[in-house]
């Protein structure tokens, strides 16, 4: 038997050499093939530039196995990088060849408050040149309507609705669940408002809680009703998202007749309607109701935008974490690494740092921020931009600046410091199972999840939160030249909007990231309107990026309901999905951690929540399986 094991064993190795082989080669030759292909920005064509947002707008789209995306089973949520987008708008608009831009925001599935406001504001650009600008969709929410707010005609299906929700909505308190299930969560914090733990602890929000995200929700909604009145003053805004129903009755029932008669929707009309609409403009094409169009895609790639300049710009994206990780994802390791092979290089004559983020690793955290001091003791200003987010661990790197630029939609602020371990001692007890054991020292095996933690190991993880939250308090003095009284008094794990971020003196001025790389060309003595940045990034290959844009721009089934109503239905689900990726953020992370879990509902980019899975795969996180 043993000789026919190996044999078996060796077969198998042999099988599995092969199949190595075969891949190698087949994706060395495409490689190649790849490789001697001709550049496909070479043409673009002409007509309209069609902006088909099927997924979300973020800072820096997240890294997705290419190998992972073969399968067509799995679903995929598609992210677009506002940077192409912008450089594409801009690039349309002094583009004889683009004689119109038409967004399809049917499955556009959202972005950061801020995220969409800079898409805006390039969207303006194009109309300033006179060119117009369309939107389309069945219906609209929050997110799709701020951008299509900023087009020179806005139509909509005659079956569709424009259904304003605003920030805010419910979020899971596992308190209960927990205690049935016997497992504690040991929570260690410092911050009066640092709610990231309460779920754990509550079966409800706390008085001080309740009270800062709701005056952070009216700050987001007022920004929110701000940006959309200045590119529509005659729509009435305001009374149609606070009494929808009486604007609906006065025109009968008819929910699409009221967004006209509201001033929110300029056109009804079929796809067909819109589509000889822009016909009329940019030119027929063969088929009823389609038009001449120029790729989103193939046009952004032939206008990447300018990324050779002496300006660095350095993003940090997404989650903090430790070690290396994609873009997408905030790796300690990875854009330390990147800032110091490139000022190594000494191209660069001042830093940008866009900051994208809700936090996560301390750790992380402080690795980023330390090479950004490494630029600074090189002479180079620093100057911190701020997208969506920047909370937390996100402003702790943001503590180096020399100025730091915010918008009125950004989320910042969260200078608090958190760290939970769930222990099962409760969950043995009702399976009849007991934990015992021995001691050299009172650390020795803790934290003990069998036993729960001891009181030593409670207090020495609570002074090292207290420890660092000492130490985000006195960066943050240092860095804004404010009392450690006052901060700690602003601080207390408390989240801010940009515009009372800047009166608190978190923030020093408005600007975008144009704005950013502005200031810090005048730092570096050098013309601000000849300044260009060079991105500090780590782009994927050709391969890499033939593979994805091959296997993303598959024609796979789309049967899903584009109505705004089952858009506000799938919200539970989004509710659960979050919690779920919230809740492994957190017991899968790091002990002590710098990051604001209320962001996300409120400023994260809902395409990073992974939309896979259910209640039992809910329970399974929870317990720890």
């Amino acid at each position: 038997m043993r000789v026919v094991r190996g044999l078996w064993k060796l077969l198998v190795g042999i099988k599995d050499m092969l199949v190595l082989i075969f891949m190698l080669l087949f994706f060395g030759v495409l490689y190649a093939a790849l490789s001697m292909a001709p550049n496909p920005a070479v043409t673009t064509g002409s007509g309209a530039l069609l902006i088909d947002l099927n997924g979300s707008l973020v800072e820096q789209p997240e890294n997705v196995d290419p190998l992972s995306l073969l399968d067509n089973s799995r679903n995929v949520a598609r992210e677009y990088r506002l940077r192409d987008m912008v450089n594409a708008l801009r690039a349309a608009s002094k583009d004889s060849s683009i004689k119109a831009v038409v967004l399809d925001l049917d499955r556009f599935t959202g972005g950061g408050q801020t995220t969409i406001s800079d898409a805006a504001a390039a969207i303006d650009e194009v109309r300033r040149t006179g060119k117009p600008v369309l939107a389309y969709a069945i219906g609209y929410i929050d997110d799709s309507y701020q951008l299509a707010a900023h087009a020179s005609e806005v139509w909509m299906d005659p079956l569709g609705a424009v259904m304003l929700a605003g920030p805010g909505g419910s979020q899971l308190y596992y308190k209960g669940f927990l205690d049935k299930i016997g497992v504690t969560a040991n929570v260690y914090r410092v911050g009066t408002y640092k709610s990231a733990v309460e779920p754990f602890i509550r079966s409800d929000q706390s008085p001080e809680a309740r009270a800062a995200n709701q005056a952070l929700a009216d700050s987001l909604w007022e920004s929110w009703g701000e940006n959309v009145s200045r590119a529509r003053p005659k729509a009435r805004i305001a009374d149609y998202s606070a009494r929808p129903q009486a604007m609906i009755a006065a025109t009968g029932g008819n929910i699409a007749q009221a967004a006209v008669a509201a001033g929110l929707v300029d056109r009804l009309g079929d796809r067909i309607a819109f589509g000889n609409r822009v016909a009329g403009i940019v030119g027929k094409d063969d088929a009823p109701g389609s038009f001449k169009t120029v790729s989103f895609a193939r046009y952004a790639t032939a206008n990447p935008g300018p990324s050779d300049g002496r300006i660095g710009v350095l993003t940090v994206a997404g989650e903090i974490v430790d070690g290396d990780a994609g873009p997408g994802t905030a790796g300690g390791e990875t854009i330390a690494d990147l800032l110091s092979d490139e000022l190594a290089r000494d191209r660069i004559k001042a830093l940008v740092v866009r900051v994208d983020s809700p936090g996560g690793s301390v750790t992380a955290a402080e690795r980023i921020r330390g090479a950004i001091l490494s630029a600074k003791a090189r002479g180079l200003p620093v100057v911190v931009s701020m997208g969506s987010v920047a909370a937390s661990g996100g402003y702790w790197i943001a503590t180096p600046a020399d100025r730091i630029f915010a918008e009125p939609s950004t989320i910042t602020g969260s200078i608090g410091v958190f760290g939970i371990i769930p222990t099962f001692q409760g969950t043995l007890q009702k399976l009849g199972l007991a934990a015992d054991g021995v001691k050299t020292t009172p650390l020795s095996g803790e934290p003990d999840l069998l036993k729960g933690t001891s009181d030593q190991f409670n207090q020495l993880v609570q002074l090292g939160i207290e420890d660092i939250y000492r130490r985000f308090v006195g960066l943050v003095a240092q860095s804004r030249g404010l009392d450690p009284k006052r901060v700690n008094e602003i601080g207390q794990g408390r989240v801010w909007a940009g515009g009372t971020a800047r009166q608190l003196g978190l923030v020093d001025q408005f600007g975008s990231l144009d704005a950013a790389i502005a200031e810090a060309a005048r730092r570096a003595r050098l013309d601000p309107a000849t300044a260009k940045p060079l991105f500090i990034e780590r782009e994927p290959n050709a391969f890499e990026k033939f593979l994805r844009d091959a296997t993303l721009s598959q024609d796979r089934e789309d049967t899903e309901a584009r109505d705004p109503w089952t858009l506000a239905a799938r919200r539970p689900q989004e509710i659960m999905a979050g919690a779920m990726h919230d809740t492994q953020s957190i017991l899968a992370g790091p002990a002590i951690q710098v990051r604001c879990i209320e962001c996300g509902g409120l400023g994260e980019p809902r395409g990073r929540v992974a939309r896979d899975g259910g209640a039992i795969d809910y329970v399974k996180l929870l317990l720890g399986l």
